[in-house]
């Protein structure tokens, strides 16, 4: 009997040691801006070489995949120059900022896409909040009015991309996010249109593409004559009642947002609904990076996501603020847990690799076969924003 307990023995042994010489998280969190300071400052002697482009991933052989301002993603790289330089205060990289958020400037003017919510308030709203410098007002409030272009009022909601054979007025989880830029708008130049735009689209978003367990579907398309549901589908997720694990994400965080810009309940409570689900998954990993979808068919040998790991820890910092006491304790605990993963070898890269991008194994869209287990700039902007709100609370404390 002792010969069959003896392992057991030890690893618990093992277990508790290395609990107790765990790393503390306040040194975690200032390591991995260090690095990501190094890291990114690599990346931008790169991206000097190539104007007009910014950085989006990396290829199978390891090789810098860039894109245009108008690639959905543009904004993130230039708002992860902002944070570190918030970060850092170094007027170097506040430089260096400045030169890539005007690369993207010129998608004030984008009406195709929703995505100018994206591209410009990454950007140019960490520059503006950050600097204060006058001319991000008309960048942004211009962008703000295109993106306000895409607002269809038969259906109470802004369309994210454009019609098809399949989709009518198609709208994502995802755009959720870009109502930020909106409820700036609202509140630099109190025209009311902007406040009712963004709380139109959240309202009809939470009643037609949440289901009952608080999941969300990723797609939602629109009769654009009736402005009823025309279909529920998926175009990122693994079936059209699975649960896409960035599109969960991107919900938790933009309701956690709208209360914030709002203060109205609905929205906190959706939040809460919203990260509860997702923490209590019972295919949520150990380590709470989450597989592409929850409902992936391949669990447990499914690809995870640190993207959608990278989103969620952020939303859960500022929800866990917001809501305290216990619930907001198990917040934090989570995107601690989260932190400390994509800090490890197993998910942060080496100085120097991963084409100078901060975290490995991220993935853009599984059933198109795109961008599977790489680094992707919008990882690298929330976990630099997860790792700044952590820090700012472990400051306080």
């Amino acid at each position: 009997m002792k010969n069959v307990y003896l392992p057991a023995i030890i690893l618990s042994v093992l277990m508790f040691f290395s609990c107790s010489q765990e790393k503390p998280f306040k040194k975690i969190v200032d390591d991995s801006l260090d690095f990501s300071l190094k890291q990114y400052g690599l990346m931008t002697d790169v991206m000097k070489s190539m104007p007009g482009q910014l950085p989006r991933t990396i290829d199978s052989e390891g090789k810098l995949i860039t894109e245009s301002s108008s690639w959905w993603t543009s904004g993130f790289y230039p708002g992860s120059l902002w944070y570190l330089y918030e970060y850092s205060n170094d007027p170097g990289l506040k430089g260096n900022a400045v030169e890539m958020s005007m690369r993207v400037e010129k998608e004030k003017y984008t009406t195709d896409n929703h995505d100018v919510g994206f591209i410009l308030y990454c950007s140019f709203g960490n520059g503006l909040r950050l600097t204060g410098e006058e001319s991000y007002n008309e960048i942004l409030m211009t962008g703000a009015r295109s993106l306000c272009t895409r607002f269809r009022p038969v259906t109470g909601c802004i369309q994210s991309w454009e019609a098809t054979d399949r989709w009518q007025c198609p709208v994502i989880v995802d755009n959720l996010m870009n109502l930020e830029l909106l409820m700036w708008a609202f509140r630099h130049s109190r025209d009311s249109s902007f406040y009712r735009i963004a709380t139109s689209h959240a309202d009809v978003t939470m009643k037609n593409h949440y289901r009952p367990d608080h999941s969300a579907y990723h797609v939602v398309s629109y009769d654009t004559v009736t402005g009823q549901v025309q279909v529920k589908a998926t175009a990122q997720g693994a079936a059209t009642e699975s649960v896409w694990a960035r599109g969960q994400s991107w919900g938790l965080y933009g309701y956690t947002m709208m209360y914030r810009e709002t203060g109205l309940k609905r929205y906190l409570d959706h939040a809460v609904n919203i990260a509860d689900f997702l923490i209590n998954h019972p295919n949520l990993p150990s380590d709470k990076i989450p597989y592409w979808d929850y409902l992936a068919p391949e669990i447990p040998n499914a690809r995870r996501d640190a993207s959608s790991a990278a989103i969620m820890a952020s939303a859960l910092i500022e929800l866990g603020g917001i809501v305290g006491g216990e619930k907001g304790d198990q917040y934090m605990k989570i995107a601690e847990i989260q932190i400390r993963s994509l800090s490890s070898p197993a998910y942060r890269a080496k100085l120097g690799e991963n084409g100078n991008f901060i975290l490995m194994h991220s993935v853009g869209s599984i059933p198109h076969n795109s961008e599977i287990d790489v680094p992707l700039t919008y990882a690298d902007y929330y976990f630099i924003e997860a790792l700044l709100r952590y820090r700012k609370i472990l400051k306080q404390s």
